[in-house]
């Protein structure tokens, strides 16, 4: 259980994008707890499986919604391009951080990425003819999917971009149970529970958490994109330190070191949120008791709570099955 095979876990994230429109009645809402689960996964790669704890993924998100918004209110690009195009520069954009991060260790390491962050975010405010500067990069339109001037697949209906996005979302879950289930995902286990062995053994350390960053950089990019099409607006807040800390925020509630983790994390931040905003303007103030409890209580996340319950219930039935046994002796 702890460890669930690639296709159970297939199979659970495709469980959850068929039930979200069953049970909800905004696809928005749906479409953005996709969106953040897709921005979850990148930073789970980077935290449960290389132990790399960084507040840089917003800059990355940020990446995203501005070059796919530029692209299409600038050029003529297909959309698909267009989140090709954004995917690399978060790749690129997360190369650069990384390249420099990795050289330091523990807080430095940290300290490095909320760096970057900060001035990343000051650098889109001071180039408004760009990014909007303050106001953000609006009318980001949402054309619809084409191939060849052949339009497959309109996406002017929240549950259309929806159907999208959530294609979009299972191909990447796929791809990183992939590369998760790989040598190169072992090793990057490898180098999170004992670096210096990893390095002793004779593996290129900083190649592989390099790698780690630009295939994260890339997804949480790819969120950014989509939700700067959802809104029609690529907003400097996206970019910004709270971006990281929220995206953060949802991988350590969902657990880490689990894909499938991350799809719980987002689900619950996302719904949990809104439900709160109703009931009270300053439900952050909730929310942090609940880390609070998170913290404390379940260090492994939801999914941590969820192998307890279901050893437990295991141990508990086993137990029930040897008393009938001995009761029939």
């Amino acid at each position: 259980m702890t460890r669930l095979k690639s296709h159970a876990q297939l199979l659970l994230a495709l469980a959850a994008v068929l039930l979200l429109p069953l049970c909800m009645q905004s696809g928005s809402l749906a479409t953005e707890v996709l969106i953040y689960a897709l921005a979850v996964l990148g930073c789970n790669l980077l935290l449960g499986f290389t132990g790399l704890l960084s507040f840089g993924q917003g800059i990355f998100f940020g990446l995203g919604s501005y070059a796919v918004g530029i692209l299409l209110t600038r050029t003529g690009l297909p959309m698909p391009l267009a989140l090709l195009a954004a995917m690399a520069v978060g790749a690129l954009g997360a190369t650069l951080v990384g390249w420099f991060a990795i050289r330091q260790r523990g807080t430095y390491f940290v300290m490095l990425t909320l760096a970057f962050a900060q001035m990343f975010y000051f650098l889109a405010y001071s180039l408004p003819d760009l990014t909007g500067g303050d106001n953000g990069l609006l009318d980001v339109p949402r054309p619809p999917l084409s191939v060849a001037g052949m339009q497959i697949m309109p996406l002017a209906t929240p549950w259309q971009f929806y159907a999208f996005v959530a294609v979009c979302f299972l191909a990447v879950f796929w791809l990183l149970l992939r590369v998760t289930n790989s040598v190169f995902g072992r090793t990057l286990l490898a180098i999170r529970d004992n670096e210096a062995r990893a390095m002793a053994v004779g593996y290129n350390v900083r190649l592989f958490k390099l790698s780690a960053f630009a295939i994260s950089g890339a997804v949480t990019a790819l969120a950014g994109a989509f939700l700067a099409m959802m809104t029609g607006i690529a907003p400097l807040s996206s970019i910004e330190y709270h971006s990281s800390e929220m995206i953060l925020v949802m991988t350590v509630i969902g657990g880490t070191g689990n894909l499938f983790a991350s799809v719980l994390g987002a689900a619950f931040y996302v719904l949990f949120a809104d439900w709160l905003s109703t009931l009270w303007p300053r439900w952050l103030m909730l929310l942090g008791f609940l880390l609070i409890a998170v913290s404390l209580f379940m260090q492994k996340g939801l999914w941590g709570l969820g192998e307890r319950i279901w050893l437990a219930s295991r141990r508990k039935s086993a137990g029930a099955e040897t008393a009938a046994k001995e009761g029939n002796a």
